[in-house]
């Protein structure tokens, strides 16, 4: 679920001069685990009152004012230059307003527990696209093997022996296709914002305000306005944009701040174990052997995609 757009790489690791936060790291990364694993309820009872597009663009309006709110107590501007813009524009529609919107449009017909596994071949999509887009990031057995172990975990989940029998193709095409959006988005951004010199939250404050601006012009033409006010899903909707997309963003920079990339990207490994108990408990949502037999396979095959061999070393003389 992340939204996040990084640039630069000018987030570092926190030095022992600079002040830690008062929460401990581990209790954040928790709390961010819960927060994107519960997003996919949360948009499973969004659509229970509002149409796709209305779920999409109130989480983007909530998640926009929380970053709005950030920016003014850090006292951040906006990104300026019309090229910056401009790709930003692309990155709000690859990274936010496409991926966000296929999500609500697949738990229309699909479980909240599918997606959040669907969310989960993320980094599977991203190592099979890097490997053509990417020609610094070369292909390794282990990352390769990973894909593959990682693609045959979604035929486990989706019960390939038995035909896909029960599972709406549409939906879990939606959600897959979702899943393969954000890694489109993060090599986009990755050739074209690097080094622009924006701070990361005015950068993703502007991604989130262009995603937003998106949404309100493509809703009203696709949906009318509701007729009553679904008090239960207009609370869920709130809560994925004010926590699941603004607050979420904050505490990820965050960790990537305090403890570096690689530990704070091992969230995506704990989202759909949390979406899965959600979709269960709460929503009492089915589940077959399938589903976490292969949710374990989708995610060791991600976890081995992220493997980097290690640096030579230079010999001594």
């Amino acid at each position: 679920m992340s939204t996040a757009t990084i640039t630069s790489g000018r987030i570092t690791p926190a030095s022992p001069d600079r002040p830690r936060p008062r929460l401990d790291w581990r209790l954040r990364f928790a709390a961010l685990s819960l927060i994107w694993g519960f997003s996919f309820l949360l948009i499973k009872v969004g659509t229970e009152g509002y149409a796709p597009f209305q779920v999409t663009l109130g989480r983007l309006v909530f998640g926009t004012a929380v970053l709005a709110a950030a920016m003014a107590v850090r006292r951040e501007r906006l990104p300026r230059g019309a090229r910056t813009w401009g790709h930003l524009t692309v990155a709000a529609f690859l990274l936010n307003a496409l991926p966000f919107s296929l999500f609500a449009y697949a738990e229309l017909t699909i479980p909240s527990t599918l997606a959040g596994i669907c969310n989960a071949t993320s980094p599977l999509w991203g190592m099979a696209l890097s490997l053509v887009a990417l020609s610094e990031d070369r292909p390794t057995r282990v990352r390769v093997a990973g894909l593959g172990l990682g693609f045959l975990g979604v035929l486990t989940v989706l019960g390939a022996w038995q035909g896909f029998h029960g599972l709406d193709a549409t939906g879990t095409a939606l959600a897959l296709l979702a899943s393969l959006s954000y890694p489109v988005g993060w090599i986009y951004v990755r050739r074209t914002l690097a080094g622009t010199g924006g701070s990361h939250l005015s950068m993703t404050g502007a991604q989130l305000l262009l995603a937003t601006v998106q949404l309100a012009v493509v809703t009203p033409l696709f949906t009318t306005l509701p007729t009553r006010v679904s008090v239960v899903p207009l609370l869920a909707i709130a809560a994925l944009g004010a926590l699941g997309t603004g607050l979420a963003v904050l505490l990820q920079y965050g960790l990537v701040a305090e403890v570096g990339p690689t530990t704070a990207q091992m969230v995506t490994y704990f989202i759909p174990v949390i979406a899965t108990a959600a979709g269960v408990a709460l929503l009492g949502e089915s589940l077959t052997w399938s589903t976490p037999v292969g949710a374990v396979i989708v995610l060791t095959g991600a976890a081995l995609t992220q493997v980097r061999p290690k640096p030579r070393r230079s010999p001594q003389t």
